[in-house]
């Protein structure tokens, strides 16, 4: 009897241990699939390639002439459905005249080329002078290179050599020659430029 039982314990353990096999086979098999879908899912899915690149300078020209130098420290290049260009560690632009003298001079902390637009967004500490002293300031800042303006529906600030500017929205001429501000406040105002652009 104890031979027989022996016996029908040892065929159970078989069948629990084959039991166990195929359960942790399938498993594996099951948990390989689901990697291998996985992986073949992540390989059909768009990969946004991103170039960098170091020390930028670059020259925008028009008929011939050189009209702007751009410099940053780094530029990042998307390529994906809305390709764009960033400068996440600021940039400068000089703007030239005919003569390839500077009239202009940009600076922002940060910058977007938006290339189906073909224009820049600024932002962050956004200056634009020329060379009879005019300085603006504003927090964002468009350049639209097609129609050769800046714009902001921001609050700016033009300082001249003689009053300050204060205003709400601003259309200006990318060598800073003229400037319209949409909504001006009272050009005397004497209050610090960083808290009013901070407001």
């Amino acid at each position: 009897m104890s031979g027989l039982l022996k016996e029908s314990m040892n065929k159970r353990l078989n069948k629990l241990a084959k039991s166990i096999a195929v359960i942790t086979i399938g498993c594996f098999f099951v948990w390989s699939c689901e990697n291998d879908i996985r992986d073949v899912q992540n390989l059909n899915k768009k990969v946004i390639n991103v170039e960098e690149a170091r020390q930028i300078e670059s020259y925008l020209s028009e008929n011939g002439k050189v009209k702007a130098k751009l410099t940053a420290p780094l530029m990042l290049s998307y390529q994906k459905d809305t390709p764009k260009i960033e400068f996440p560690k600021s940039l400068h632009v000089d703007f030239y005249n005919d003569s390839t003298k500077i009239e202009s001079k940009l600076s922002a902390k940060y910058g977007r080329y938006l290339q189906n637009e073909n224009k820049v967004y600024l932002r962050d500490s956004v200056v634009v002078f020329n060379m009879k002293g005019d300085t603006l300031l504003c927090k964002e800042l468009y350049w639209d290179q097609a129609r050769a303006v800046f714009y902001s529906d921001k609050k700016v600030i033009i300082r001249k050599p003689d009053s300050k500017i204060y205003g709400e929205g601003m259309i200006a001429d990318q060598n800073f020659k003229w400037f319209t501000i949409t909504k001006p406040h009272n050009s005397y105002l004497n209050i610090p430029d960083s808290s009013f652009l901070s407001q």
